[in-house]
């Protein structure tokens, strides 16, 4: 993982098995579903051909996780999805999909339960916008882990009464203020619409640009927006 050149480089656990008919009442209740925090059925179906069952059961989980914590508080639905995406298994994008950096889409990495530390923000990040969190309150944040010595990404969370964010970490799994996160040095944060150059945790930061300059979340929205 290397922090710049995902900047202004090319432009400015196993679950049992659906049975067939389960699946069938599955894809076409959906079809009749508009609840937002489920997905389609061609969602549904792509899953299934790409991974097979298995996963299509850790997807709907996912979606079961998400409608039972909606009404709760923000700091339950951190807690929930922190702790529910700290599962997974870490792995190397080299190791997981033959390249050196590829940021997967939370049901590509939930269908294939590993990513790396990219992968468990953003899919902690989209979850908590699912959960109906303000965008402004969400970070993506490079950093530079002490602990591990090499680059790393957290979920930076600003609540509107604290001075300083919570961070979401798959290395330290329960969330803390970032006074104590030491171990960590920022480098830059973004979330969907916005860029910032970051120098410590606690402050939010100069804007530098919008995020669309981001080659790799292009790339990321690109694939979300097909269902991926």
């Amino acid at each position: 993982m290397h922090l710049k050149q995902h900047l202004f480089l090319n432009y400015p656990r196993q679950l049992p098995f659906f049975s067939g008919i389960f699946f069938l009442l599955l894809f076409f209740t959906l079809l009749v579903v508009s609840d937002p925090l489920l997905l389609s059925a061609k969602q549904i179906e792509l899953v299934k051909e790409q991974y097979g069952e298995d996963a299509v059961a850790r997807v709907m989980q996912w979606q079961d996780l998400l409608i039972a914590n909606r009404q709760k508080n923000e700091r339950d639905k951190l807690i929930a999805v922190n702790d529910y995406f700290n599962q997974m298994k870490f792995i190397s994008d080299k190791s997981h999909w033959g390249i050196d950096d590829y940021w997967a889409t939370p049901i590509e990495f939930i269908a294939t339960q590993a990513g790396d530390c990219e992968d468990f923000s953003i899919a902690k990040y989209f979850s908590l916008l699912q959960l109906g969190l303000d965008i402004e309150k969400l970070r993506l944040v490079y950093v530079k882990s002490r602990s591990i010595n090499q680059a790393h990404m957290v979920l930076a969370y600003y609540s509107s009464s604290e001075p300083e964010p919570l961070i979401l970490d798959n290395l330290d799994k329960t969330i803390k203020p970032s006074s104590e996160r030491s171990d960590l040095i920022p480098s830059y944060s973004f979330n969907g619409e916005t860029l910032w150059s970051s120098k410590e945790l606690r402050s939010r930061g100069a804007k530098i640009g919008k995020t669309g300059n981001i080659e790799v979340w292009k790339m990321l929205i690109d694939r979300m927006s097909q269902g991926k």
